[in-house]
């Protein structure tokens, strides 16, 4: 498993998502040409060796292609763009930066009807440009790996969702629990759901997945602490985040993993008497902050001290490139 760049080439985008993290960045808009080229050089020599162009948009931007471009004549092992999708509507742009180099695509997709996609991105139409997004990158034979942020607007519908993407065939996709941080936190209450009320439309969109031949690695949930995935373990996403180095125009996060632990996720007094205390991370510190901990409870038995064991035996980690499963 390589360590990704994570690289928000600015903050412009052409969505307005009502739970954007990055919402409250806004107003730096993007990075220069030359800017994004540096932070490459010196990634890939602090020993980076894939990288996600994420923002913000990075597919509105003039000099994507360019920078696609760069990345790969500097040899990173994979470049990925994560996406809102909606540029991926458009066939000649995705055969521009399927020819620059891109070996991933991750467009962000949260509903399986444009009502509940839409009310979200706050842009009508927006759904039907992601879902044929989606369609062209299949057309094309890429992967595609994608993600949708779980919110009150579509948490009971994620098991449409899911089936919505098994019919796509994509590669790859991942249930988010929302960050409440940005647009999200400043519409908490519209936005953010009870996990308690999350957890079996989760737990039924990967009934569905599993049952449709999809195995852990190519399905997952992230931000979703293991009490809530008895039964399911081997689908938590942090299982499967590469280690990362996170860049914008006001920071760089040298371990992501270590910061998410750290500062990013809580965890509470309650948790002391887990079994998956060592390796739990614990939800977005932000939530207990309105909600409190209580729906938190500690699932009894044998301490598991490695983040490996709690992927089922037959499916152990060693089995696992990037965050996908390969099965070939």
């Amino acid at each position: 498993m390589g360590r990704r760049l994570d690289l928000k080439v600015g903050f412009k985008c052409n969505n307005n998502c009502i739970f954007c993290a990055q919402a409250h960045k806004k107003y730096l808009g993007d990075q220069t040409t030359e800017t994004l080229k540096e932070q490459l050089m010196v990634a890939k020599n602090d020993g980076c060796d894939e990288v996600v162009f994420t923002g913000g948009e990075p597919t509105i931007r003039d000099d994507i292609v360019q920078l696609i471009i760069f990345a790969h004549e500097m040899e990173y092992e994979l470049i990925q763009i994560q996406s809102n999708g909606r540029m991926f509507s458009y066939k000649d742009f995705v055969k521009r930066v399927v020819d620059a180099g891109t070996d991933e695509f991750s467009p962000a997709i949260h509903g399986h009807i444009p009502e509940i996609h839409d009310a979200q991105t706050r842009v009508n139409g927006s759904f039907t440009q992601t879902y044929n997004g989606i369609k062209n990158l299949k057309d094309a034979g890429q992967d595609i790996i994608t993600n949708t942020v779980i919110t009150k607007f579509n948490y009971r519908f994620l098991p449409e969702i899911a089936e919505m993407l098994i019919k796509l065939g994509v590669n790859q996709f991942q249930l988010a629990f929302v960050h409440p941080v940005g647009n999200s936190w400043n519409f908490f209450d519209v936005v953010v759901p009870r996990k308690n009320d999350v957890v079996r439309y989760v737990h039924r969109a990967l009934d569905l997945a599993i049952e449709s031949g999809y195995k852990p690695g190519e399905v997952m949930v992230e931000a979703f602490p293991f009490c809530f995935l008895q039964g399911y373990e081997a689908f938590c996403s942090e299982l499967y985040i590469p280690p990362a180095e996170v860049k914008d125009a006001t920071m760089t996060i040298k371990k992501f993993e270590d910061w998410r632990k750290i500062e990013g996720k809580r965890k509470f007094k309650q948790c002391r008497d887990c079994k998956y205390r060592v390796v739990c991370e614990g939800p977005w510190k932000e939530y207990p902050e309105k909600y409190g901990d209580g729906e938190f409870k500690p699932v009894k038995g044998e301490l598991i001290k490695h983040i490996e064991d709690t992927v089922m035996p037959e499916v152990k980690r060693a089995e696992f490139k990037r965050i996908k499963l390969l099965d070939e």
